[in-house]
């Protein structure tokens, strides 16, 4: 037979840490992510998944405040090579920043969907907008222009 005994200031102990840890998850569960401009989502609520048809494409393309073309200038596969050269690994920051990590397709043939995008701000040339998809997943792309000088970001509209 084994006795055990707890004093009653280690039990106030463990009923304090057990109603921290409720608070700070009713806190996180509760309290809205939005970034600095009023109403647009942080990465955190944007839906990677589930991207079965063009249609889903060009709902995930909106989240960002886009719009594109109805339909795809182009549809490719694409193999993501195995090691990564210095335009893939700086490519692949560019992903991490928005939340994405091409290192875990090393060696994966992904589909590459590119739309012409029709509402960049105050920007004439052209600009478009590339994901990379696997299994029905966006697992990278950006946006660009089609100038020789020209700009290549992620899926967030720049702030200006």
């Amino acid at each position: 037979m084994f006795v055990y005994s707890i004093r009653s200031a280690t039990i106030k102990f463990v009923c304090a840490i057990a109603l921290s840890l409720v608070v700070l998850v009713s806190l996180v569960a509760l309290i809205p992510s939005y970034n600095a401009k009023e109403g647009t989502p942080v990465a955190s609520d944007i839906s990677y998944v589930k991207i079965y048809e063009n249609s889903d494409r060009i709902a995930f393309i909106e989240q960002f405040g886009w719009k594109v073309a109805e339909t795809p200038l182009e549809t490719v596969e694409v193999c993501v090579p195995e090691t990564f050269d210095n335009v893939y690994l700086g490519y692949n920051e560019m992903q991490k920043e928005q939340g994405l990590n091409l290192a875990k397709y090393k060696g994966k043939t992904v589909t590459r969907y590119t739309y012409k995008v029709e509402n960049y701000p105050d920007y004439e040339g052209t600009v478009y907008l590339s994901m990379l998809v696997y299994k029905n997943k966006v697992v990278g792309g950006d946006v660009c222009s089609a100038d020789v000088n020209g700009f290549v970001h992620g899926f967030e509209a720049p702030t200006v």
